[in-house]
């Protein structure tokens, strides 16, 4: 808002278009030098002038109503008058619409997010595709696109054929009933410590993938029996996290559209035989062959994707597609991109594979073949548990408070990974993600409370101070003229609203880098804004319009944080 108005000023004197300006604008490193600054370099390249010449001649030439602007070096700074501008802002931001762009009007994305494997527990590590897919969801949304969800549950392939296997070899039909989750695990880390000592267990597992696909009854009642109490499984654990879902979609029902794709393939004499294997060369991009179907005429995941891919975009009817996946799969999206770009599919530059690096746990990497993986549930609960024991300790009359607890335990976990940059590495840490200081979740939880618990004290002082009983000294007090500020809102208040302003530019730079941390960093700072005007600035004043405006500012912080923790999947308690 404020760089519109900047871009507004500074236009009619300058040789640019508004996207040039917009570009070049910049925040001074320090207040005192204004709140926004313009370069003159690209100025002076045009207008053969030095640059401090042409921000000396610029500042002269600029007579701005509620604007001071003064010339520093080759900068032109523009300083806005608080008391004028802070009462425009706080009016624009009370709108009903405020925080809603339009940038995705008539577009859809259809975004490929979370993805678990059938038959295994929901693990610590499926919450980054799960929690960055939901973020993601929620930011194009409020852009104005629509936006479709999609769960493409890892529910086919070669696991079946070893989890078959296992089953059929060490299966314990009142296990699976007691603790399906946990012992189809035991089932499928059972076959990867074995196979290194039995030469048949890897044709078997073949053999009954194939019966699979060929629709062998026992092997489709099997199949059906795990993808049944795996989405159980996963159900609840999405229940907890407040996540849905457009359309959950397996891997298997892509099967019968698989065909197409292989006949288009041949049709364009792009499918070479290697090794009996089907593949699509790439060698001019770079890239190892893209395995299409396997010498046995078993399909591969590849070949499911470059279906998945047409289904989305020619019957959903996609603009783009977001595949919200691993960056361990970098090189499989870039093969199934570059097959659909020999197919003739245009399209495919609006495909997108939004990776993101590893999260481990306590500096270790989770594997399930190995049984090593940290179930999410068991971390739900924990961080639930610790989140009670401090509101038992702190304020154990707290309403509600196991409902509290839930908020910021999973809250804590959730802005736990949002926060960092989705291609950087987690090492996911518990203690660290519920500490109520610093850049957690609980220390946005608690300043919102904060905003909440100043506006209840408000109405009670209204109250109070408007009651029969008031003294004659209140009253006085409240009757007396006083002279206003210049800037009522304080200087620390009038920096909290120069944040507050930039969430449109914030929500659209995470859009066009697919990236949910550049939305929990701004949260963090329009906390740490606000905190800091609370410490320096009398809120709850006497002064009736000083009060008002203070109380402004600060039910526009508690909507501003509230609706970034929404977007991040976050909620916000009223206490805590």
């Amino acid at each position: 808002m404020l760089l519109q108005i900047a871009i507004e000023a500074i236009q009619p004197y300058v040789s640019l278009s508004v996207e040039q300006i917009k570009d070049l604008l910049e925040i001074p490193p320090s207040a005192e030098m204004g709140d926004v600054a313009f370069p003159c370099y690209t100025l002076s390249k045009i207008q053969k002038q030095a640059p401090h010449t042409i921000a000396e001649q610029l500042a002269r030439q600029m007579q701005l109503e509620g604007i001071q602007v003064t010339a520093e070096g080759p900068y032109v700074n523009l300083r806005y008058d608080r008391g004028y501008y802070s009462n425009i802002l706080m009016q624009q931001m009370q709108h009903p619409h405020y925080g809603q762009l339009n940038i995705g009007h008539g577009k859809k994305v259809i975004i490929d997010m979370s993805s678990p494997n059938i038959a295994k527990p929901f693990g610590i590590g499926h919450l980054r595709s799960t929690m960055i897919g939901s973020a993601l969801y929620n930011m194009y949304q409020m852009a104005g696109y629509e936006v479709v969800s999609v769960n493409h549950l890892g529910d086919w392939g070669t696991q079946f054929g070893k989890q078959i296997t296992a089953y059929k070899r060490w299966g314990n039909d009142e296990a699976l009933i007691e603790n399906p989750i946990q012992e189809s695990l035991r089932l499928y880390v059972a076959f990867h410590d074995q196979v290194e000592h039995d030469v048949t267990l890897e044709p078997e597992a073949r053999e009954w993938f194939r019966r699979l696909e060929s629709g062998d009854e026992e092997a489709v009642r099997l199949w059906k029996y795990f993808v049944e109490i795996s989405m159980q499984e996963f159900n609840r654990m999405y229940t907890r996290l407040h996540v849905s879902f457009d359309h959950v979609l397996g891997e298997s029902f892509y099967n019968d559209k698989m065909a197409a794709v292989v006949q288009a393939l041949e049709e364009k004499e792009l499918l070479e035989r290697s090794e009996g294997a089907l593949v699509v060369r790439l060698d001019e991009e770079g890239m190892p062959p893209c395995l299409i179907m396997k010498s046995d005429g078993s399909t591969i995941y590849p070949t499911r994707d470059l279906a998945t891919a047409f289904y989305r975009h020619e019957v959903m009817q996609g603009d783009q597609l977001l595949y919200v996946v691993g960056g361990e799969q970098k090189l499989h999206f870039e093969q199934v991109f570059a097959v659909l770009k020999k197919m003739g599919a245009t399209w495919v530059d609006h495909c997108r594979h939004v990776h993101f690096g590893l999260m481990k746990f306590e500096g270790k990497k989770m594997s399930t073949r190995r049984g090593k993986i940290v179930q999410l549930e068991e971390v739900l609960d924990e961080a639930i548990a610790r989140a009670l024991q401090v509101i038992e300790d702190k304020n154990p009359d707290l309403p509600n408070k196991h409902d509290v607890a839930e908020a910021v335990g999973i809250g804590a976990i959730v802005f736990g990974d949002l926060k960092n940059n989705r291609v950087n590495e987690v090492d996911f840490s518990l203690e660290d993600a519920l500490n109520f200081e610093g850049e957690t979740g609980p220390y946005l939880q608690y300043t919102y409370t904060r905003t909440q618990s100043l506006i209840l004290k408000s109405k009670v002082t209204e109250d109070r101070v408007t009651d029969d009983r008031v003294t004659e000294d209140e009253q006085a007090l409240l009757n007396t003229p006083q002279e206003q500020p210049v800037n009522p809102l304080g200087e620390s208040g009038w920096e909290l609203l120069k944040v507050l302003t930039r969430y449109s530019q914030v929500l659209t730079r995470g859009i066009l880098n697919n990236e949910p941390s550049v939305l929990a960093r701004y949260a963090l700072e329009v906390a740490q804004a606000f905190n800091y005007y609370y410490n320096k600035e009398r809120i709850l004043e006497q002064n009736h319009d000083l009060r008002t405006a203070r109380l402004t500012l600060t039910q526009l912080t508690g909507d501003s944080l509230q609706r970034t923790m929404h977007i991040l999947g976050i909620r916000t308690p009223n206490r805590m």
